[in-house]
């Protein structure tokens, strides 16, 4: 009699790090080679949510939390189309999934999407050495990979490409533009930029009576000013994969969005794009931010959220009072801008507002249910600023 597959056993499979440390455990998932920078999370449950989140494009995931599968996986809860993440690494996965929602196991659905993973190693010790020594490029080999010195996977590693100047908005965005309708009445239109725009963000909005225009990351200012019959209320700018720096187009679009003074609001990577877009830098975190739990000051009210956090990046802007954005190579300038948001473990910018401009953005996803409801308040934000918007009659 055979065992069934989540009970038989498994093959080798070794982690090696760029600096050549190396983990040996067993294979979880598919078997084979995948290489990607190696990144902690540390949210006990969402592991589908995680698994599903562009933002996580070519990398592989250390999950913290040592019981992973627990809960299965369904239909219902995916972020996107797909399974993201490069590579998957986890202590010790449930051998059977146990909740009603469950419709497959969490190693089925790895194997069917070819997600290469490794189980059994200690990811306490990989973690604290992601800590240590920062993020870094990694490969899970397992099946005949695994024979190969750690030497030559060490080699393996090194010729992946670095996250640092990786442009992957386009690798991860919609092939061609779709509208979530308004939930009830509907108030505003609101053209969204998927740059790696996770499922529960669009519906969210129109939750609030917003019927969403999902566009492409390559989308133009024409396009985005052909939304709707006098143009878009709002523009929304999505979370996404890869290194700011790369975004020059994008920045562009959004400069333009800001001359025409449309009320704007940007997540995670559009938080960082609109920081480029008002003249700050942005620099690459150490290990970055990756979790549901991680604490924020609204520095507005002075509340401390739990939030949800997926970014290697963040923007160079000072922390304390009021700055006038820097003039960009046009001699634009956007007036007064200040930190609204701060992250309490490292004092990080987490958050940007603009006071002489309809614009704001956070580094985090409060679409996410941390908290759990702790940072809905963001969305009305973006509503009351449209309302502010219209009666002044400004935009479009």
């Amino acid at each position: 009699m055979t065992s069934p597959a989540h009970l038989a056993p498994r093959g080798a499979a070794v982690l090696v790090l760029e600096d050549g440390r190396a983990f040996h455990g067993e294979a979880y998932g598919a078997t084979g080679q995948t290489v990607g920078e190696a990144v902690f999370s540390t949210g006990m449950t969402g592991y589908q949510e995680t698994l599903t989140d562009p933002s996580y494009h070519r990398q592989v995931v250390v999950m913290t939390a040592p019981h992973v599968g627990n809960t299965g996986v369904n239909d219902e809860d995916g972020e996107s189309r797909r399974i993201w993440v490069a590579g998957y690494v986890v202590r010790d996965p449930a051998l059977r999934p146990s909740n009603w929602r469950s419709q497959k196991s969490l190693e089925d659905d790895l194997r069917e999407q070819g997600v290469v993973g490794i189980s059994g190693i200690d990811t306490r010790a990989l973690t604290r050495h992601l800590r240590e020594r920062g993020a870094m490029r990694v490969g899970i080999f397992s099946g005949d990979r695994a024979d190969q010195s750690v030497a030559q996977l060490t080699s393996t590693v090194q010729e992946a490409p670095l996250m640092a100047g990786a442009a992957l908005a386009a690798e991860v965005t919609t092939e061609e533009a779709y509208v979530v309708p308004a939930v009830g009445e509907k108030r505003y239109t609101v053209a969204a930029l998927d740059l790696g725009i996770k499922a529960m963000t669009p519906t969210l909005l129109a939750q609030q009576g917003i019927e969403v225009h999902v566009l492409p990351a390559t989308a133009t200012f024409e396009e985005i000013r052909a939304i709707g019959e006098d143009g878009p209320d709002g523009v929304f700018f999505s979370n996404g994969p890869g290194d700011p720096s790369t975004a020059d187009a994008e920045v562009a679009v959004l400069r333009q969005v800001l001359d025409a003074r449309i009320p704007f609001f940007g997540i995670c990577f559009g938080n960082q794009l609109l920081g480029r877009a008002l003249g700050f830098g942005t620099y690459k975190l150490k290990y970055g931010h990756r979790g549901i739990n991680q604490p924020v000051m609204d520095r507005t009210t002075g509340k401390v959220e739990v939030t949800a956090h997926n970014h290697g990046f963040a923007v160079d802007a000072p922390l304390d009072g009021e700055v006038t954005a820097p003039a960009d190579a046009d001699g634009t300038a956007y007036g007064r801008v200040r930190v609204s948001h701060v992250c309490l473990n490292d004092d990080v910018v987490e958050g940007l507002e603009c006071l002489d401009l309809p614009a704001y953005s956070v580094q985090y996803h409060p679409e996410a249910a941390a908290g759990p409801h702790d940072a809905g308040y963001l969305f009305d934000r973006f509503v009351e600023l449209m309302k502010a918007n219209q009666q002044k009659g400004h935009g479009l």
